[in-house]
């Protein structure tokens, strides 16, 4: 059945558990944020999870085969529509820095959802990442490779995904040392075509495709070799973000994660199946 927004109280909220199958609430403590934005949580769960922060966003990224890219017009707005993308499915999600407020964002997320994959985007200089990772962003996204990026990263144990548009860049950008490259803009590139042209060199180097990558399209961005996809609009709909519409945000949110799983599941039978 898909799940849908509570409509009533949004803002704040108590929020529900994305792994107790009883669904209980969260307990809360004092709000840190301001304005009273976000509450804390605690859950109770078992680590199964690699104890290295970059080794666990890696793991997210490739067993839920999606990245939300969120971008919105107020930090109120970003939180409300990440909780609801979040009871949608979502466990690895940017915030890019273009969103108001996006570190005050940043923090309310990750204390509220310890376990997710939470990181900030269009990272664009080192100031910005080093704020952003103190503050607990577990990956940081570019356009392109920003020098000095994954020192920082390192030094928190943080995952960096560099953006790269050709097979030089790529390379360039896996020898430097990040663990998986964002092909961007890929659509602009050639799509999914341009996605499995690029991968066929570089079968060892995860990839990402991120730009105007729609859900009817992921199935064939994961069989064309990218581990994982980077949707924004399809999810963050622009219209319903303007409205606050975040019953269609989860709506949206719980398609997105249940067809990035078809794609895994059907890339993975068909691997197995050429398999001698």
């Amino acid at each position: 059945m898909m799940a849908v927004a509570n409509t009533v109280g949004l803002w704040p909220r108590n929020n529900i558990s994305l792994y107790s199958p009883t669904a209980a609430p969260h307990t809360h403590g004092k709000p840190f944020c301001s304005r009273s934005r976000c509450q804390n949580c605690t859950t109770n769960s078992v680590d199964v999870y690699p104890s290295k922060i970059s080794d666990r966003v890696l793991m997210d990224i490739q067993n839920s085969g999606i990245i939300a890219c969120l971008r919105a017009q107020s930090a109120e707005v970003a939180i409300e529509a990440a909780r609801a993308s979040f009871r949608g499915g979502i466990s690895v999600l940017e915030v890019t820095m273009s969103t108001p407020g996006v570190f005050e964002v940043l923090q309310c997320l990750v204390q509220e959802y310890p376990a997710l994959s939470i990181g900030v985007g269009t990272v664009l200089d080192r100031e910005n990442a080093k704020v952003a990772l103190r503050l607990g962003a577990k990956f940081l996204m570019s356009p392109a490779m920003v020098k000095g990026i994954l020192d920082d990263v390192t030094e928190y144990q943080a995952l960096y995904i560099p953006g790269a548009t050709t097979p030089t860049e790529i390379l360039n950008a896996s020898n430097a040392g990040a663990r998986i490259v964002k092909v961007y803009p890929v659509s602009a590139l050639g799509g999914v075509e341009y996605m499995a042209a690029v991968k066929k060199p570089f079968p060892h180097i995860p990839m990402v495709a991120s730009q105007g990558i729609t859900l009817d399209s992921v199935c064939q961005y994961i069989s064309s070799g990218a581990m994982s996809v980077v949707l924004s609009d399809a999810i963050f709909d622009k219209r319903a973000m303007c409205q606050r519409d975040f019953v269609l945000v989860n709506q949206l949110a719980t398609i997105a994660a249940f067809t990035a799983q078809e794609a895994i599941r059907k890339n993975r039978e068909s691997l197995s199946q050429m398999q001698p």
